[in-house]
């Protein structure tokens, strides 16, 4: 899998990723739970929900063309799903303010590329050879 790191199993860790995308798609269109938030509380989930989604795709993407296109696809799920929100259910509202904290997460996540981190996982699962 060339958009993979050099991995033993990236398909695994491929899988993992995607899997963490749907969580996010389903939390985001099912209805939401009976908690009281802060006022705004709901943009810090919103940051770091797709914060986590972007840093794991910096541990699983190699740095080029993938990485970005993962970043960008992100984002671009991120207004989709406030716009889903707006058309598709009844519990859910549109809030151009979520597209927009996804987006910084997002931003936030794909930062982690530049600290000694961004290959963690590559390290702990060992490389092909």
């Amino acid at each position: 899998m060339k958009a993979a790191k050099p991995f033993r199993r990236p398909w695994l860790w491929l899988g993992l990723w995607w899997v963490a995308v749907l969580v996010v798609v389903v939390a985001s269109l099912a209805p939401p739970p009976p908690v009281e938030l802060p006022r705004h509380g709901d943009k810090v989930e919103h940051l770091l929900a797709y914060a986590l989604l972007a840093a794991g795709a910096v541990q699983v993407f190699r740095r080029d063309a993938p990485l970005w296109l993962a970043g960008l696809g992100l984002v671009l799920l991120g207004i989709g799903l406030e716009l889903a929100q707006g058309a598709f259910t009844t519990t859910r509202m549109a809030d151009p303010a979520d597209a927009l904290a996804n987006a910084a997460g997002v931003a936030l996540g794909l930062l982690t590329v530049r600290t000694p981190w961004r290959d963690a996982l590559l390290g702990g699962e060992g490389r092909d050879g």
